[in-house]
């Protein structure tokens, strides 16, 4: 009875923290977390480690972030576990971040999949393996994240085009494999024990739209032999031009070996994805394959949203935003 009743207070003063967090009263905030996260609530310590990572209502300081994170994650807290190893690989502690990186990739969580994939195409700490690069930024990418789909592009010029199919046929399944839990919250411990769905995750370099969180994943050039032998863009002829516009985001949905049956998808794919309407088709060639396009598109979000309409109006078709 004493277990449950110090159980439900615990919970009660996560919740008054988040409802004070909510409110930006951050110091107040933290007052509340301290004493469970101390006494080991998990949401409690993720919730400090948020506190000490973003600087609200104390000093920003990452090395208790990182502890914070650490004690959170070791009892199987998600959001714990995918900040751990982030927070891990940022202060160069990449042989300790491996395993965090793995377990949050495989839920699919992308900011990992972009910093585990990079280690794999560099070699960095961990044996080299440009399918499991690929695929991992590709899942990246599909996911809306800007830098997995900058970074895809780069590996795009280094690749192989066998390996990147063997890359997309491991991406696919990543995705029918992965166990994500619902859209991580900034903190953690609303209601009943569910995690706040009102906010969002802290900005973040990796993520593309922060300067907090250093260093960024970085692809290393291979060597020149790594270069495909010769890639050309070809527009492909469908009639008139088009009057399009934007700063040359696009789409692809797959390489072929057979230049026909690039062209057979893109005529299926206009009958059933009323969105491509307005978009060009390109043949993009590389080596033996035809890599189907289409664009251009002005951003990320607007690359990403066509997939999504994409994957759910032609089931089964590959859909990548690829960065200009």
């Amino acid at each position: 009875m004493l277990l449950l009743a110090w159980a439900a207070s615990a919970q009660a003063d996560v919740k008054a923290g988040v409802d004070a967090w909510t409110r930006g009263e951050y110091k107040r905030a933290v007052e509340q977390w301290r004493p469970p996260a101390v006494a080991g609530d998990p949401d409690a310590q993720f919730n400090l480690g948020q506190a000490y990572k973003l600087g609200r209502g104390v000093p920003v300081d990452l090395a208790l972030a990182e502890q914070w994170y650490a004690k959170a994650a070791a009892q199987g807290h998600f959001q714990a576990e995918d900040n751990y190893g982030l927070t891990l690989f940022q202060t160069g502690k990449r042989s300790e971040a491996v395993r965090w990186l793995e377990r949050s990739s495989a839920r699919g969580e992308p900011r990992a999949q972009l910093v585990l994939g990079t280690m794999l195409f560099n070699g960095d700490i961990i044996t080299k393996d440009w399918v499991r690069a690929y695929a991992l930024l590709t899942r990246s990418s599909a996911a809306g994240l800007p830098q997995g789909s900058a970074t895809l592009g780069q590996m795009d010029q280094y690749i192989a085009a066998d390996v990147r199919q063997q890359g997309i046929a491991l991406a696919r399944q990543y995705e029918e494999q992965a166990q994500r839990p619902p859209n991580p919250p900034e903190i953690a411990g609303g209601s009943s024990g569910v995690a706040m769905q009102t906010t969002e995750l802290a900005p973040s370099v990796i993520a593309g739209n922060g300067n907090q969180d250093k260093p960024s994943p970085t692809l290393k050039q291979p060597p020149p032999t790594a270069k495909p032998k010769s890639v050309a863009v070809v527009d492909m002829p469908t009639g008139p031009a088009r009057s399009v516009t934007g700063r040359g985001w696009r789409v692809q949905f797959g390489a072929f070996r057979d230049e026909s049956n690039a062209r057979n998808l893109w005529t299926e794919l206009q009958r059933r994805v009323g969105s491509l309407a307005k978009l060009q088709p390109y043949l993009v060639k590389s080596v033996a394959l035809t890599k189907l396009q289409a664009g251009p598109l002005t951003s990320s979000s607007d690359a990403a949203r066509i997939c999504a309409d994409v994957r759910a109006k032609a089931a089964g078709t590959d859909c990548v935003p690829i960065a200009p």
